[in-house]
């Protein structure tokens, strides 16, 4: 049943014993979250906004320098920022207004901000959300959360995934090789015929391999909890540490408004 953790989502974790990778997790992400939040309310338009976040940008990086990831690391983090680049790419191209020629191109003011802004804003949170997930392993994530108050039904959908993506994308991978030993070249629409009820084959073998699982969890007294001792609580000090990227992300955010 463990089968998922020692997979690419294992991998997601960097080892450590850096103050951050000591952190509980439920601080942790109220952490990101609040940061989080003060990068949204930072106003795109106003003229110390991208001072604002080259300070916002300063604090992740610190963190990730306490925590001692490599910049690949983080790199490597930003694929999952692809759709909001190409959104904000196309916004100086489509929104209205006063326009500016750029290198030849007619481009839209009101779409430069917002485009930039909102790629600053997608970047910063990222980039804290890859800290968050590069020092907590993933069940003490789901620990994290049900400790949130999370409801049970969600974090146990999040532990199942965690535990059975590597099965399924296993069993895809078997699928595959199975389809190119029969001489299958996905080459033209045509081969959607047959990429079609692999997809549907695929999903009742994940949901008749999730029922055999969950009538043997219920068959050992499952009762819709991770199992696991008593969180213990957390020190003041931690939560101190904790709070201390959204606070001073906070104090950015305010001394940017105060001169502006």
């Amino acid at each position: 049943m463990g089968a998922g953790h020692g997979g690419a989502l294992g991998a997601v974790y960097v080892p450590g014993s850096s103050v951050v990778h000591r952190l509980a997790a439920h601080v942790k992400l109220v952490g990101v979250l609040a940061f989080a939040l003060v990068v949204v309310a930072t106003p795109v338009g106003a003229g110390w906004a991208w001072a604002a976040y080259a300070g916002f940008l300063a604090l992740v990086l610190g963190a990730a320098a306490v925590a001692r990831l490599t910049p690949r690391r983080l790199v490597r983090g930003l694929a999952v920022e692809i759709p909001f680049v190409v959104f904000a790419l196309l916004m100086p191209f489509v929104a209205r207004g006063p326009r500016i020629e750029v290198a030849g191109l007619s481009l839209s003011e009101s779409g430069l901000a917002a485009g930039g802004g909102l790629l600053a804003k997608a970047t910063l949170s990222v980039l804290a959300a890859t800290v968050l997930a590069a020092t907590t392993e993933a069940r003490e994530l789901l620990r994290g959360l049900e400790r949130l108050r999370l409801p049970a039904v969600l974090v146990q959908i999040l532990s199942f995934m965690i535990r059975y993506a590597d099965v399924v994308s296993g069993e895809l991978r078997r699928m595959r090789v199975a389809r190119e030993s029969r001489g299958f070249r996905p080459r033209h629409l045509g081969a959607l015929k047959v990429l079609g009820p692999a997809a549907a084959s695929l999903f009742v073998r994940s949901y008749e391999r999730g029922e055999r699982v969950h009538l043997a969890m219920l068959s050992r007294g499952y009762t819709g909890r991770l199992a696991g001792d008593p969180a213990a609580a957390v020190a003041p000090a931690q939560w101190a540490v904790g709070l201390s990227l959204p606070l001073a992300a906070a104090a950015v955010l305010g001394a940017g408004m105060l001169v502006g």
